[in-house]
């Protein structure tokens, strides 16, 4: 798999906050890290489905807590064993997302661009991250998979407000 950054579940969880205090560009759903605290694990319910398309997995995180906190803009997906995580898209800095209590957030990634690309990996896991603090790992069975997952060049989207807005920003990232 080619990757450009070697990020897994395991290094997010100990790369600290200071990812969180990049600046936000303007129109974001992002807020100064310094105004809002960081979302604890226990408070993050973070979900992942493969899609009908089997190239396209969709990731939610929640913030079943009391209190709005922020969380990593960027979602931290990993495979498996392989080194590095599906590169942003749009290509970005990480930097805080406020995530109101109660609310989801939605990504979309793309593990693949064809199925059928000789240089496809297969995995039987997948790590998503929130933040440093709260990850997941998924099965395939948890994911919903019936098959391994096929990984070339993997693709996520920022966190979203909306599946359908996540969707809708893949597609017009990388078509």
């Amino acid at each position: 798999m080619r990757i450009r950054s070697v990020l897994t579940v395991s290094t997010v969880a100990t790369a600290g906050a200071a990812l969180l205090l990049a600046a936000a560009p303007q129109g974001l759903a992002a807020q100064p890290a310094a105004k809002l605290p960081v979302c604890k694990a226990k408070v993050l319910k973070i979900g992942a489905k493969q899609a009908k398309d089997t190239r396209i997995v969709h990731i939610t995180v929640k913030n079943t807590g009391t209190r709005t906190c922020t969380i990593d803009r960027l979602p931290v997906v990993t495979f498996g064993d392989l080194d590095g995580s599906a590169q942003p898209v749009p290509s970005g800095e990480s930097g805080p997302y406020k995530l109101v209590a109660g609310k989801t957030a939605y990504a979309t990634v793309r593990t693949i661009a064809a199925l059928n690309d000789p240089e496809a990996r297969r995995v039987d896991s997948i790590g998503v991250s929130a933040n440093p603090v709260a990850g997941r790992l998924f099965t395939l069975k948890q994911l919903g998979a019936t098959k391994k997952v096929k990984v070339w060049e993997p693709v996520t989207t920022w966190w979203k407000a909306s599946q359908a807005a996540a969707d809708k920003s893949l597609k017009k990232e990388v078509g």
